[in-house]
This record gives structure tokens, C-alpha cells and sequence, in this order.
């Protein structure tokens, strides 16, 4: 079920904070109102009305809304967005199509970003309109503020997010603009989206690392010190940096849930074998077509799920020898279906992306 709502959250200090405003709905459903005003709280939806002394609480009928309706608002000083999620991967979406460079700041993404003064997301993903050809250009900011060249469950919120924009339904197609290259997603009959991710950059300097290549130009089952232990890792792009590891050199099959993850991810992440920085994935291996992982992404931290980085575990799997080119891949968010074709070289992603609410900020 998608709940969209209005928030109203300055991109100051949260001490400035006066008001704050709710509008929870489901398409052509009544909205919900929640405003919060010198202490008292009103909260508006249908055929309901309440109200209690201690919190100065009623609840009233109010008129329907519609997502369409709310995208079409074009008011100054306000920043409209919807919030998606691929498998909990989230991020905040905005429309900036008439313009090719994003409506707000690094830093005012951050803020956005923050999950107790602000809207709360892993990143903020603006619609640009297309070059090269191409139908539309992605553009991200990470909660830190950095901007990665991609990402792969933003990708597939930002298919969905055009399909609204436009209100289309159905199978639809495109092309898309990245810091990555030329990304083509593709919405299926079911709601999912499958997203031809391209080929991998599998050649150390392009990662890039600076670890030596032991394989045909590339860092395959290579030994990485980190903070005293030697972890096997296996260097892979997809357009951004990732470093995938199935454990320590000599140790056994990894437990991924039994890692402190907040403690070894920035270890690796700020590693110097990694110019640019790196996300790192830790994978444990079921079966040749299931996997497990968890993630450390640059910028973001600890997610529910990276799709990049689920398309650069099964390209190392498969490097390593430890899996075939279909696999399924566990994410702590939900599964993804990641495919190497061995015909083209091309990685296919497969998952659900899904609108948490809808919002309005003023700038």
C-alpha cells in the first residue's frame, strides 16, 4: 500500500522548527493531516471526529488528494518530492526536469537526509532531462552529501518515480543518463524493475585500486590487510567502486549477520588501496545461485540494500568460482534477481522499487 504524505521541515536547524504537517493518502483516498501548533495537535481524516483535553486532538472530515494532483504543484519556495524505497534502500525523488542542474545543495540534501531532523533516506535522486540522446539524465546525492556516479535500487525507484511523472502503466522503457554510463531500466507487467546495468569494470586502475592485479589486469581473491587481518577481495565497477569479500584468508564460509558491521565497514571504505573511497560487500555463499550480503556503502554506511553492489558480489562470485551467472542474491532489505550474461557481458537487475509517501519542503 503506498502512503503519501506532506512534511513540512525547514532546511535550517531543527531548533527553528515551528510547524510540522502530515498528509497521509492513498491514491484518490481522504487525506490525513497532522499539524502540530503551539502544543496542540489536529488530526484530520474521514468520517472521524475525536478529541481529547490532554493533547487538544480532534479529527474531521477533509478533502481527497491524489498523487497526480500533488505532482502537479508547482508552488515557489517549496521543494515536492516522493519518497521511494528499493527493498529499504530509500531515497527521496525529485522532479528536475526543467533544469539541469539539481534544485538544492549537497548540504541541504544532507539535512533532508537525516533521519531525526529531517525527511530521512540514504539519498536524494533528482530527474534531469536527458543527454546524449538519452531520455532523462539521474543524478544522486548521498546522505553525506558526496555524489556517487550510481546506484542500482535508486535507479529502479527513479524508473517508477517516471512512470508516475508521465502516468504511464505498463511495460515501459528507458533510457538514462548516469555518472555510470548509459543505464536502461525497464518496468515489468508485475511492477518490478528489470535494469540492464551494462557491463563490469573488472581492470584494477579503473575501479579504481590500488591493490596489484593478479588476474588478467584485474584484483581477483587478492589479499587486503585491514586493521591487522587479511581479508581475500575481489575488485569490481559497476560505474562505482566495490570491494566484495567471502571472508579472511584461511578462515572459514563468512557469517554475514555475525559481522560488526558499523565497526569494519569504514575500515574498508576509507581503505588507501581506494582512491575514490569504496563500498564493500560481505557475502556468504548458500548455494551457486543463492547468496547472502550485507553492505557498507560510500557515503551512506551500513543499508538495507545496494543494487550495484549485489550486481559486483555475483560478478565475484562467479570470478571466484563460487557461483553461477543467475543468481539470487539476499539483501537484509529483500532479494534481488542478478543475472551475468555471458552472451553480451551485460548485468541484469531485477527488484521492486515501491513510493513511501509524498512530501513538500520549504527551501
Amino acid at each position: 500500500m503506498a502512503i503519501a504524505a506532506a512534511i513540512s521541515l525547514p532546511l535550517t536547524s531543527p531548533a527553528r522548527r515551528s510547524l510540522a504537517s502530515f498528509t497521509s493518502l492513498r491514491s484518490s483516498s481522504p487525506i490525513l493531516k497532522l499539524n502540530s501548533v503551539r502544543g496542540s495537535v489536529v488530526l484530520r481524516t474521514a468520517c472521524l471526529r475525536v478529541s481529547a483535553a490532554s493533547s487538544s486532538m480532534s479529527v474531521e472530515a477533509v478533502e481527497k488528494a491524489s498523487p497526480a494532483s500533488f505532482l502537479d504543484r508547482r508552488e515557489t519556495g517549496f521543494l515536492h518530492f516522493v519518497k521511494y524505497h528499493g527493498l529499504g534502500n530509500d531515497f527521496i525523488l525529485v522532479d528536475n526536469r526543467d533544469s539541469s542542474e539539481p534544485k538544492i545543495t549537497p548540504e541541504q540534501a544532507a539535512k533532508l537526509c537525516d533521519r531525526n531532523f529531517g525527511i530521512g533516506a540514504d539519498g536524494v535522486i533528482f530527474a534531469l532531462p536527458g543527454i546524449n540522446g538519452t531520455d532523462y539524465t539521474m543524478r544522486i546525492y548521498n546522505s553525506d552529501g558526496s555524489e556517487p556516479e550510481m546506484c542500482g535500487n535508486g535507479v529502479r525507484c527513479f524508473a517508477r518515480f517516471i512512470a508516475e511523472l508521465e502516468n504511464l502503466h505498463g511495460k515501459q522503457r528507458f533510457t538514462v543518463h548516469t555518472g555510470a554510463g548509459l543505464i536502461v531500466p525497464e518496468i515489468q507487467d508485475d511492477g518490478k524493475v528489470k535494469v540492464d546495468m551494462g557491463e563490469p569494470i573488472l581492470k584494477a586502475t579503473d575501479v579504481p585500486t590500488g591493490l596489484p592485479a593478479n588476474k588478467n589486469q584485474s584484483v581477483v581473491k587478492s589479499d587486503l590487510d585491514v586493521d591487522g587481518v587479511t581479508w581475500n577481495v575481489t575488485c569490481v565497477s559497476m560505474g562505482n567502486p566495490h570491494c566484495v569479500t567471502f571472508g579472511t584468508k584461511g578462515g572459514q564460509n563468512l557469517q554475514v549477520d555475525e559481522l560488526k558491521l558499523a565497526e569494519i565497514g569504514p575500515k574498508f571504505e576509507n581503505h588507501v588501496v581506494f582512491p575514490a573511497r569504496t563500498n564493500t560487500e560481505f557475502v556468504q555463499v548458500f548455494t551457486p545461485s543463492h547468496l547472502k550480503m550485507r553492505v557498507w556503502e560510500r557515503g551512506a554506511g551500513a543499508t538495507l540494500a545496494c543494487g550495484t553492489g549485489a550486481c559486483a558480489v555475483v560478478v565475484a562470485a562467479v570470478l571466484e568460482g563460487r557461483a553461477e551467472r543467475n543468481c539470487t542474491v539476499d539483501l537484509p532489505g529483500g532479494p534481488l534477481q542478478i543475472e551475468w550474461r555471458e552472451e553480451d557481458n551485460h548485468i541484469y537487475m531485477t527488484g521492486p522499487a515501491e513510493v513511501v509517501f509524498y512530501g513538500s519542503v520549504p527551501l
